[in-house]
């Protein structure tokens, strides 16, 4: 519960599940007998409570700890606490037996189910409310059914779990411990108990026994958050439960004792399911979200471990897994989400099942799988059973690389339409296997699943509604209740007879639902629906038996429901309905932002509609008590409106339902809980502040009164600096508004979630109607706060008027109740309240609460499709109906059925008036044209009439044309209004006009400018042309290709890339490591300085350091130097070339060789095998052709531009041409005509030459167009002479051209213009002169200029010729160039060609190819993979024969230790050599033999056993007996305990190396093991390639079946027969020439290369025999070297010595350093000792000083004692005097007396005592043990003084202070 940590008024004083381990000193099975004495609660006053509930424990907090530990975590702590000192009375207690529970032992179920929660001191009665019956089911879990016999069913309820009684229909319930929910159940193989697994924190699992249901045992910590899932196995002596988020722990339970045998974590994601294996207990398997996982449990040292191997999809792709099976053989069978079966072996899947055909075992997830009697049963949410044969599925294998294996069921049962299984439950009922079947779309199914003669078909025996529970009322008039939900149903339930009445479906899901109130029908059977397309369904529940029965029909259903009416007023999902008080007016909200309003009658008649700022989320009509009936409206984005109901009346609903003029009143809501925890904050801390103040007063007030005087000068405390307050926060998006109700008239009370959720806001609206709403910034008015709502909203607000009762529904499915002392809600009246968690924590949020019309029953519903009916105050109440009235049907109500909507795209209410209204005005508007036409038509008839009559009229009567034309003015008007008119058009259609162009562009783009013209260009005298080549626009991609580097460059690329990252980081990186190995060195120096600070050391500990050092450096300079030896030594063998050796170069040389001396074998040949680079693929079979097909484009764009070139060349060539005609025209006109020579003929362009003109275009062109398409209608012809057609003529020839002329061409066009003009003028100036009669030298000067036109006319002439005649060389040279290239393109057509056939072959054979290359690499990469590890597994192997070895050195050296130690003839010898012998057993020793005798030993380790080891064994064998723990007499005890530590060390050489020798028999294993794997890889790989070479054999013979053509001149031609060219040339090969030359003078170099190589060989020969000779020498010139060596360390040391050893040889420098520390403590003790003696001198001093003042005081009380006495004793004399008289012998005196002399004594003795007290403590080793015999029980002595002159007796005792409490009196402050 939400509140379970707040104090709570409870029939048990401990809060549930916090129950402790039970003591099982209570009750077992017996129920009525008393706890035993020692099970009493302790001394701290907690009191148990009188029930068999466990104890609790005195820390909870280690006792969850305990728990949540493993098991040998508890061993553990058991240990440190046996070994940990405990008081003496402890110690002689008996050591604590763990118990046992006992089989009998129970708990309580009062003790254990979660209560409502009460607030203290609030009267309200803790069985307020009491659950009645539960009509909903959670069937959207994947597991929430189960059976335990043939007639109990059981299911969770949110925190419930409901046992249904199928015969009887009655349920009972058992709620959860925790109140946070439960979930899962399962049962036991037995049936005889059940588990729940609950929710909440630290959720408890506990089991119940069936049918007692009494709480059996309550399993705790096994994970944090809830439980997912449980399952017993087998046996059912184990429990296995799995958590959910955070943890996902799988823990394994011993169940009956309450105990964690073993736990992990089950994966990092969700997980749906863990199950035993029925086959073999110690395995388990999980899945869930994208995962499987197999588990094994193995039992260790330690206890029992899970070990999981998580399953591998490989090739399938990842699927969420809800369903499975584990066979008894170790596999699995699981589901996927697409319907298919995997078959799981090893963690990985073996197959994939499916039906013929590959379709899937089952259209949908598989929800669930079976092992029955030998058959697999799967379970699919597609609504089939399915029975496979177990034996064929668990043989199956794949039988192709897909990976799929089609299997048929035997037996299929489909259970229904719209039917999702998720879950099936078997039960035995008399006999009779019975399935009970959970659907998730809202039922339970009785299954028969036997597929007999005699099987029964699938029975339905309960439904509900599947999902949530969109909405929920009840009758107003009766015990009914109507749900509604996205199921598209509508459903009735009767609460009395718990029982559902009747059901209705529609095409939607239902969103909201209300009852008619009273007022509308006093009947109540009127319901009104809103679904979530925007519909509204009025609904009729009717009692079916009140209609006619007609003739043969009997009525026996209990209700009916009927269609009454249907409306569309939306055009989302309707989400509020609310009745006016009155019944007139009925309003609905939507998503669409609309709220509408309708006439409440016979038929519901829509008003009008207002559009509201944010989507709907409630309506509430104002009470009775409000004067005006205003509509509160909630939106779910903060705003609030008020609206007053609007009247059918004053509505104008001609065009529209939008009602514009209703009145308004706008609030937005305005966060304010930043500020409202804001001012918490401060006055949390002025509260601080004030109780700081406070309490200094207090002191001050204190100090005075004690009369010190407190100095108000002295400087106040510094204040310590507070925390900034948090700033104040407003959420972005404003917080959803969940619910709210009217207050007040204008005012209202609102529940918000999201950030602003804990608070009821008060709100009120402005009276500021004027501003805009969107700018609108209000806050409420009041808040009240509601206790641990932060995180858990109020989304539902019920009143119980007549109880004075607030039911409020919260988002966590908990139920508050509030009284409600007053109407009014306020702070106080909030703060008491009743609790109780009903629907699921999780997502089980209530969605409605209803209160029964006689204010007796409650009912709730929730998003967790759970519906709870509840007693209020009244559980044992019997009431006298037994079921609810169902309302009569209407008179009229079979006469027609009512039209249904059942299009969800159907037009809303609005839609339907826009559309007519639209519809209307068109049909107004095509009426209106049509009789304009009509018009204009009869206008141009009379017109055409007036035109004929005109023309049969005579010619001088005729009118003309014009005249028929109206005045030009209005002409002139009317285009002025049309231009304006197409300027307006043109502004509006500016952008489609954008459009367009823009799709003409690229429609240009794409299809004319990416298209080469196909130019012609003509020779200008002869007929010769040549034309381009067309060409399309070469894509980008080809070029892109083209230019793409090759694999191998790319690579090289990288690889440089890399290294130049390499090089770029390298300096950094060794940089940072000398920066950071600096700073190391540079924090070792600091320590270093700082202990010499520290430890204060001696010069000599100083030298002793710098001795060691000195020693250690000059040992590791020899090592240095005899490691560098060996290593050039190592480095010499290793250069030191094999047998078998090659010279590298010589390799490389005949590699190349053979690479580059050509394979010249026919590719028809069957030995020819691909060389790797002429492999062919696909990809680079493309290539080939895309890199052709660019060179093929390249050179004929090459050839094209020189044509073009040409062309343009002719061009100017033309234009020249024409200058020099004009120019040549000039001067023939000054020559006579029979001088002029015949112009030559300006060439002109062919329009081939320049077909991009055709594109173009001008206005000519587009009115000749227009023209002719307007030719085609006669009406059209007619017109053509009318003014506006030659108006349009003219306009359209003033337009200018619409083509882009060329300014250069407007130019060119404008200077033979000029030149004809000078021209004239000249001309006319010649005809002037003419006329005159000219002189001689004018006459001269004619003949002068005649002579000079004549040459320039030839000049020109000539000029023109010859621009003509190159020009066509020109052409003739491209043209030939042409030609040549036409048969280069050929060539490479065919080669295309040919290529392309290639292509298809290869695409054919692309697949195979693929799957034998795939192959072969995945095979050469497991190889690499293995031979790495076996690499690994050698190095491992050897550094283990080195670790033998070495240990094997360590024991030989021990035995010659132990030798030496003996010396000679040392008579126990032998006794010593049996104990270094002796065998010990060790705890680890037989298991460590026994996995030893498993494994082979190599025989060098065999070889390498000492014979000291067989002693050792024959030794063994002895049976002689000895004592080795006692030495014998004579022997040298110090030889002994050598002996002893010898063979403690023999000991742990042995056992490190028989840990050794394991280590590598294991790895010996592995290495063998794997080895055969790669043995086996390599062979498969051998095939593999095998078959790949022979694929691409095969594939070079398809190719080589193609025909390739190749054109041959007659010369090239060299294959003759007979000196003939012969007819067939099939046996002919063809070889470039150059190939051909290569291979002739290839043959003469390998001669020449040959007789080289034997001169080479010869010359090796000599040589190697004479470095043979050489070595001879070098062997016997060692030989000799190494006997005199011999010889000299004979003769001066007597044996041969290792002077590697003797140079290496150094101290022990770690004996040393412990040396050299051993004297630096000494140093700091001695130090230390020092100053504790000065410390207890200083201390007995003072000790010294105190006793004596105390002495001085014992004196001084004394003597002060001795006056006393003797006062006294005057006193008593004076006395006697007054009684002289009667003196005589009294007894009382004589007692007195002797009593007082005794006491002297004793006084004396103490006096004693005290001096020797005093001389103990004067001396150093104290005087503990002494004063300890001194001391007395209640820690003060009595002492009597006496007087050493024998002084008079005193008369009484006083108390005196031993030296204990002054002592202890001097540590007082």
């Amino acid at each position: 519960m939400a509140d379970e940590g707040k104090n709570t008024k409870r029939s048990s004083s401990r809060p549930p599940g916090k129950e402790d381990v039970p003591s099982f000193r209570r009750e077992h099975e017996g129920a009525d007998e008393k706890p035993a004495e020692g099970a009493q609660a302790d001394d701290s006053g907690v009191q148990e409570s009188k029930t068999s509930f466990p104890k609790e424990s005195p820390a909870p907090e280690e006792q969850e700890e305990e728990v949540e530990s493993d098991t040998e975590s508890i061993e553990g702590d058991l240990e440190e606490c046996d070994n940990s000192e405990v008081p003496t009375e402890a110690q002689k207690r008996p050591e604590k037996v763990e118990e046992k529970i006992p089989e009998a032992f129970f708990y309580k179920y009062e003790d254990i189910y979660s209560r409502p929660f009460v607030t203290d001191d609030s009267g309200i009665p803790i069985n307020l409310l009491t659950l009645k019956h539960s009509f909903g089911y959670d069937c959207t879990r994947n597991v929430n059914l189960l059976m335990m016999d043939s007639q109990t069913l059981l299911y969770i309820a949110g925190n419930q779990v409901v046992l249904q009684d199928l015969k009887t229909k009655s349920q009972s319930y058992l709620r959860s411990s925790s109140g946070g929910g439960i979930g899962f159940i399962t049962a036991h193989p037995t049936k005889q108990y059940f588990a729940v697994g609950e929710k909440g924190k630290k959720p408890n699992l506990i089991i119940y026994e069936y049918p007692s249901l009494r709480p059996y045992r309550i399993l705790r910590g096994g994970t944090e958050e809830a439980y997912v899932f449980g399952d017993f196995n087998h046996a059912g002596t184990l429990l296995a439960s799995v958590g959910s988020s955070p943890d996902y722990t799988l823990t394994i339970w011993d169940w009956k004792q309450e105990k964690i045998v073993s736990r992990s974590k089950a994966f990092s994601q969700d997980v749906y399911k863990v199950t035993f294996s029925a086959g073999n207990e110690e395995q388990l398997t999980t899945s869930g979200a994208g995962h499987i996982r197999f588990w094994k449990m193995a039992l260790t040292f330690t206890g029992l471990k899970l070990q999981g191997a998580l399953g591998r999809f490989g090739k399938t792709a990842v699927t969420d897994i809800i369903g499975y099976v584990a066979l008894p053989d170790g596999k699995v069978i699981s589901g996927t989400e697409w319907g298919n079966l995997l078959l799981w072996e090893g963690g990985l899947i073996k197959v994939e099942l499916c039906r013929a055909g590959h379709k899937p075992c089952h259209s949908g997830p598989v929800s669930q799988l079976v092992l029955d009697e030998g058959e697999l049963v799967t379970v699919g949410k597609d609504g089939f059973i399915r029975v496979w044969n177990f034996e064929i599925i668990d043989a199956a294998d794949s039988v192709d690389d897909t990976g799929l294996l089609e299997v048929e069921p035997m037996n299929e049962l489909h259970v229904g339409r719209n039917v999702s299984l998720s879950f099936m439950s078997k039960v035995h009922d008399s006999g009779q296997p019975v399935w009970y079947a959970q659907d998730t779309n809202g039922a339970i199914w009785k299954l028969d699943l036997t597929f007999s003669n005699v099987t029964r078909d699938p029975e339905c025996l309960y439904t509900f509604h599947s999902g949530r529970i969109e909405a929920m009322s009840v009758s107003p008039v009766t015990h009914l209740m109507a749900t509604t939900a996205l199921d598209r149903s509508v459903r009735i339930y009767d609460f009395i007879s718990n029982s559902q009445l009747s059901e209705i479906k529609f095409k939607q899901g239902g969103t909201v639902l209300t009852w008619a109130p009273c007022v509308v029908n006093p009947e109540g059977g009127l319901i009104a629906v809103g679904f979530e397309d925007g519909v509204v369904r009025i609904i009729e529940v009717y009692d079916p038996k009140g209609l006619p029965v007609l003739a043969g029909q009997t009525n026996t259903e209990n209700a009916e429901i009927s269609l009454k009416q249907a409306f569309k007023p939306h055009a989302a999902a309707v989400t509020a309905l609310a009745y006016e008080r009155n019944g007139d007016v009925l309003a609905t909200g939507s998503k669409d932002k609309t709220v509408f309003f309708f006439a409440v009658g016979d038929k519901y008649e829509p008003i009008g509609f207002i559009c509201v700022p944010g989507p709907v989320q409630a309506l509430q009509w104002s009470p009775p008590s409000h004067v005006k009936r205003t509509l509160l409206i909630l939106c779910e984005n903060g705003f609030v409106l008020q609206v007053p109901a609007p009247s059918p009346e004053e509505q104008d609903t001609v065009s529209t339902y939008q009602i514009k003029n209703l009145p308004t009143q706008y609030f937005r809501f305005c966060s304010i809980k930043s500020r409202i925890k804001l001012e918490e904050e401060i006055a949390l801390r002025e509260k601080k502040k004030q109780e700081k103040e406070k309490a200094k007063l207090e002191w001050i007030k204190q100090q005075q009164e004690m009369g010190k005087e407190v100095k108000e000068e002295e400087p106040e405390e510094e204040p310590e600096e507070e925390e900034p307050l948090p700033p104040l926060y407003i959420p972005e998006e404003p917080s959803p508004i969940l619910c709210g109700f009217y207050s007040a008239p204008g005012k209202f009370l609102l529940s918000l979630g999201g950030y602003d959720s804990g608070f009821l806001y008060h709100c009120e609206f402005s009276h500021d109607l004027q501003e805009d709403p969107e700018n609108r910034k209000d806050e409420p008015f009041e808040v009240i706060p509601i206790e641990d709502t932060d995180d858990n909203p109020i989304h539902q607000i019920s009143f119980c008027p007549s109880r004075l009762l607030m039911f409020c529904g919260m988002q966590n499915g908990a139920l508050r109740v509030y009284p409600l002392q007053d109407k009014d809600l306020s702070v106080n009246t909030l703060k008491e309240y009743w609790c109780l968690n009903v629907h699921d924590n999780d997502y089980g949020q209530i969605r409605g609460i209803c209160s029964s019309h006689d204010d007796r029953f409650l009912i709730t519903c929730g998003g967790d499709g759970n519906i709870f009916a509840f007693n209020i105050l009244s559980p044992e109440d019997v009431h006298k109906e037994l079921k609810a009235k169902i309302p009569s049907p209407r008179s009229d109500l079979e006469k027609k059925a009512t039209e249904d909507i059942e299009d969800p795209n159907a037009y809303n209410i609005e839609e339907v008036k826009q559309k007519k209204d639209y519809e209307r005005i068109m049909k107004e508007a095509e009426e209106k044209k049509h009789k304009k036409r009509e018009e204009l038509i009869a206008l141009r008839h009379e017109f055409l009439f007036l035109l004929q009559k005109n023309q049969e009229l005579p010619e001088h009567m005729q009118l003309h044309r014009e005249q028929f034309e109206m005045d030009p003015r209005f002409s002139e008007e009317l285009n002025r209004q049309t231009a304006q008119r197409i300027q307006l058009v043109q502004k509006e259609l500016a952008w489609e006009h954008e459009k367009h162009l823009i799709g003409l562009q690229k429609l240009r783009n794409q299809f004319r400018d990416s298209l080469a013209f196909d130019t012609v260009v003509h020779a200008i005298q002869s007929n010769h042309q040549i034309s381009t080549y067309r060409l399309p626009a070469m894509s980008e991609e080809c070029y892109q290709d083209k230019e793409r580097p090759s694999w191998k460059r790319t690579v090289l690329e990288q690889a440089r890339k890399q290294a130049e990252n390499r090089e770029i980081v390298t300096p950094e990186t060794r940089h940072m490591h000398r920066a950071n190995d600096t700073g190391i060195f540079e924090g070792e120096a600091e320590k270093l300085k700082t202990s010499e600070v520290r430890k204060p050391t001696t010069h000599y500990i100083e030298r002793k350091h710098e001795q060691i050092r000195k020693i250690v450096e000059k040992s590791d300079t020899m090592k240095a130097k005899i490691m560098k030896r060996k290593a050039e030594w190592d480095e010499l063998y290793k250069s030191k070339p094999s047998g078998d050796y090659e010279n590298p170069k010589d390799v490389e040389d005949i590699k190349e060789a053979q690479e580059n001396m050509g394979c010249y074998m026919l590719k028809t040949a069957t030995n020819y095998r691909v060389p790797e680079h002429r492999l062919m693929n696909t990809e680079k079979k493309l290539m080939q052709l895309k890199s052709l097909e660019v060179l093929i484009h390249k050179r004929k764009v090459n050839m094209n531009k020189e044509i073009m070139s040409l062309r343009d060349l002719k061009v100017s060539i033309i234009d020249e041409i024409k200058c020099l005609v004009q120019e040549l025209k000039s001067i023939q006109a000054a020559l006579d005509s029979s001088e002029c020579l015949p112009l030559p003929l300006i060439p002109q362009l062919h329009p081939d030459e320049v077909p991009e003109k055709k594109l173009e275009y001008d206005s000519d062109i587009l009115l000749k167009f227009k023209e002719e398409q307007e030719a085609k209608a006669k009406l059209q012809e007619e017109l053509e002479r009318s003014p506006s057609a030659h108006a349009f003529r003219y306009e359209c020839l003033r337009a200018p051209s619409i083509k882009k002329i060329d300014p250069m061409a407007l130019a060119a066009a404008a200077q033979p213009m000029k030149t004809v003009s000078s021209v004239l003028t000249e001309l006319q100036n010649v005809f002037e002169i003419e006329k005159a009669e000219p002189t001689e030298m004018e006459l001269e000067i004619l003949k002068r200029e005649k002579i000079k036109n004549l040459y320039l006319q030839e000049t020109l002439i000539k000029k023109i010729n010859a621009l003509v005649i190159n020009f066509d060389a020109e052409l003739c040279f491209l043209r030939h160039k042409k030609l040549k290239l036409d048969v280069q393109m050929k060539s490479a057509d065919l080669r295309y060609m040919t290529w392309y056939e290639e292509l298809l072959i290869l695409k054919n054979l692309e697949k195979q190819e693929n799957l034998l290359q795939g192959r072969v690499s995945a095979l050469i990469s497991e190889q690499e993979a293995m031979q790495s590890k076996l690499n690994s597994y050698l190095a491992q192997m050897e550094d283990r024969k080195d670790e033998i070895v070495k240990l094997q050195e360590c024991e030989k050296a021990l035995y010659a230790n132990f030798q030496a130690s003996l010396g000679e003839n040392n008579e126990f010898s032998h006794f010593l050599t049996k104990v270094l012998k002796k065998k010990i057993n060790w705890v680890e020793k037989k298991e460590v033999e026994r996995e030893a005798d498993e494994e082979d030993e190599d025989e060098e380790e065999n070889a390498e056993e000492s014979s000291l080891g067989t002693d050792e064994e024959n030794s063994g064998s002895e049976d002689e007996v000895f004592d080795d723990s006692v030495c014998p007499k004579n022997c040298n005890e110090a030889l002994f305990r050598h002996t002893i530590q010898l063979r403690q060390k023999r000991l742990d050489i042995e056992k490190a190396l028989r840990e050794k020798k394991n280590v590598a028999a294991n790895l010996r294993k592995k290495y063998n093991a794997l080895a055969k794997k790669a043995k086996v890889v390599e062979t498969s790989l051998d095939t593999a390639d095998g078959e790949l070479e022979t694929f691409q054999w095969e594939k070079q013979q398809r190719l080589n079946e193609l025909y390739v053509v190749v054109p041959l001149k007659l010369h090239q031609v060299e294959y003759l027969v007979n000196g003939e060219m012969p007819s067939d040339f099939s046996q002919a090969l063809v070889f470039t020439r150059q190939s051909l030359q290569y291979l002739q003078k290839r043959i003469v170099d390998l001669r020449n290369e040959k007789i080289m190589q034997r001169g080479i060989y010869k010359k090796a020969q000599e040589q190697h025999k004479q470095l043979v000779r050489e070595k001879k020498e070098m062997e016997i010139e060692i030989r000799r070297l190494e006997e005199k060596c011999n010889h000299l360390m004979m003769k001066k040391f007597g044996r041969l010595v290792d002077f590697e050893a003797v140079q290496a040889h150094s101290v022990n420098i770690r004996m040393e350093e412990l040396k050299v520390q051993i004297m630096e403590k000494e140093y700091v003790h001695s130090q230390e000792l020092k100053e504790w003696e000065e410390r207890i001198l200083d201390l007995q001093q003072q000790l010294m000083k105190l006793t004596k003042e105390n002495t001085s005081k014992l004196q001084q009380l004394n003597q002060f004692c001795l006056e006393k006495q003797q006062l006294e004793t005057k006193l008593d004399s004076l006395k006697n005097d007054l009684g002289v008289e009667f003196r005589g012998t009294r007894t009382t005196d004589i007692k007195e007396k002797v009593r007082l002399e005794s006491r002297l004594k004793h006084m004396v003795r103490d006096t004693a005592l005290l001096k020797e007290e005093i001389n103990l403590l004067s001396r150093k080793d104290g005087c503990l043990r002494d004063l300890a015999l001194l001391s007395r029980k209640d820690g003060c002595r009595l002492l009597q003084p006496s007087s050493l002159q024998g002084s008079q007796t005193p008369t009484e005792s006083f108390p005196l202070l031993t030296l204990e409490t002054v002592t202890n009196s001097t540590s007082l402050p």
